[in-house]
């Protein structure tokens, strides 16, 4: 009997045809990185070979040309062989000289990220700081630049702070390092007679630019978020979710230097918000005052007694751009567009509380679960594992990789949104039948 042809825009058929392309791509993914891998260290080794044969031989520079010729002849299928990129190996060869660093680090950049290491950082403990960085958040090549001309590596962690005072000492070591100072805005373009609005709202046209900024780990909440403290209305310039030290940011912004008063506030908004948002499973909400200016003596008297974890930074702005340049920058429109990470993190931290909420009624200690992961574990353990869990943890690596702003597909991000839905309103569901 002869099997029935489905519609091609039948629902089970485009499910499949979209399941087996997502497979596809994963697995082309995985070549890509494994041929990356094997191609950087040939690379390596043919550049340590040109070394050790120079030094032993005596040989001059000239030898890498006539090198060049002869392989290209031999192999002339294969691009990367020619005399300046011989050199480039060389250099990068002499520039990591720790082969298995170079298997376990940089063998996972590309070779393009490898040569504008090789080109703009010369000190190495700075070199392998950004390739480490790198990896860790997925910088394309393109902010990979953006990152080494901006400095951060030497504007990270650099933040006066109280965090080694008011945070247990692991989270005061990877509190301080999600500080800068100075932020760079360059991708705003504001006047001298800008306004503190002016600044806020630049700052979410360009959302994504501002999350890449202020570094891994920042999900938006809101902007003039609102609180209301004993019948009066509070608004707080810039709220996050930090998803690494699970706890909510706020961010105070100031067109002026540093004073005295702006740590008080701050310390009225972390109680405000500890005490009205804060999920018990949270940690302390910590506090980021951004000033155009500061006084070091000043922010140090005014940070040693206060007791709510909170760091001053200065901020910095580029030159007016040109019309042309600022019509080039990312908007709102292209943020909502490619990366809806609002959506992402609200669903993440209202799945994490359903969870929770979820293991206490099951007489389970939720405060010990410090990932999404460990709770559904700790589900599974007792029996008790959510029907839909198999397709939320497909979706949940989507949902991770928006949230921490690397390049997701759109269609991916979406089909995640609504996994992630259907399984929150199952988890609630659940809760109400055990209640």
């Amino acid at each position: 009997m002869v099997g029935q042809v489905p519609e091609p825009g039948s629902d089970g058929y485009v499910t499949l045809l979209r399941d087996l392309k997502e497979r596809i791509r994963a697995a082309q993914l995985r070549a890509a990185i494994s041929v990356n891998q094997e191609l950087i260290l040939l690379y390596w080794s043919i550049g340590q070979e040109i070394r050790n044969r120079q030094e032993l031989e005596g040989w001059g520079a000239r030898v890498i040309d006539r090198l060049a010729n002869d392989l290209r002849r031999d192999f002339p299928e294969m691009t990367g062989l020619s005399a300046r990129n011989l050199k480039y190996m060389r250099a990068f060869a002499e520039a990591w000289p720790d082969h298995e660093f170079v298997q376990q680090v940089v063998a996972r950049l590309p070779w393009g990220h490898n040569l504008r290491l090789l080109d703009a950082v010369k000190a190495p403990a700075e070199r392998e700081w950004y390739a480490r960085q790198t990896i860790e958040h997925g910088w394309s090549r393109n902010v990979l630049v953006h990152q080494i001309e901006s400095d951060l590596f030497r504007r990270q962690g650099k933040a006066l702070t109280n965090f080694a005072r008011t945070l247990p000492a692991e989270r005061s070591e990877l509190a301080q390092q999600l500080v800068k100072d100075p932020y760079s805005f360059d991708f705003l373009s504001l006047g001298p007679d800008m306004l503190e609005r002016d600044l806020e709202r630049g700052l979410l046209e360009h959302l994504r630019s501002l999350i890449l900024e202020l570094g891994k780990g920042f999900a938006f909440v809101g902007s003039q978020y609102h609180l209301e403290v004993g019948g009066q209305d509070y608004y707080l310039d810039l709220l996050f979710y930090h998803l690494r030290l699970r706890c909510f940011v706020v961010i105070e912004l100031k067109i002026e230097e540093f004073k005295p008063e702006f740590a008080g506030k701050m310390n009225f908004y972390l109680s405000a918000v500890d005490d009205l948002l804060r999920h018990p499973a949270d940690e302390p909400s910590i506090g980021i005052i951004l000033c155009k200016n500061r006084n070091e003596v000043v922010v140090e008297y005014a940070l040693r007694d206060t007791t709510k974890p909170m760091g001053v930074a200065q901020y910095r702005l580029s030159p007016s751009l040109p019309a042309q340049l600022r019509a080039d920058l990312p908007t709102v429109e292209d943020f909502a567009r490619e990366f809806p990470l609002m959506s992402v993190v609200e669903l993440r931290i209202e799945t994490e509380r359903a969870l929770r909420s979820l293991l206490t009624l099951h007489g389970l200690e939720a405060g010990r679960m410090t990932t999404i992961r460990e709770a559904l574990q700790e589900l599974s353990r007792i029996g008790e594992l959510p029907s839909g869990t198999e397709a939320f943890l497909d979706a949940l690596d989507v949902m991770t990789q928006a949230a921490h702003v690397l390049d997701v597909d759109t269609e991916a991000t979406e089909r995640s949104i609504r996994i992630g839905a259907t399984f929150l309103a199952e988890l609630q569901r659940l809760t109400e039948n055990r209640e």
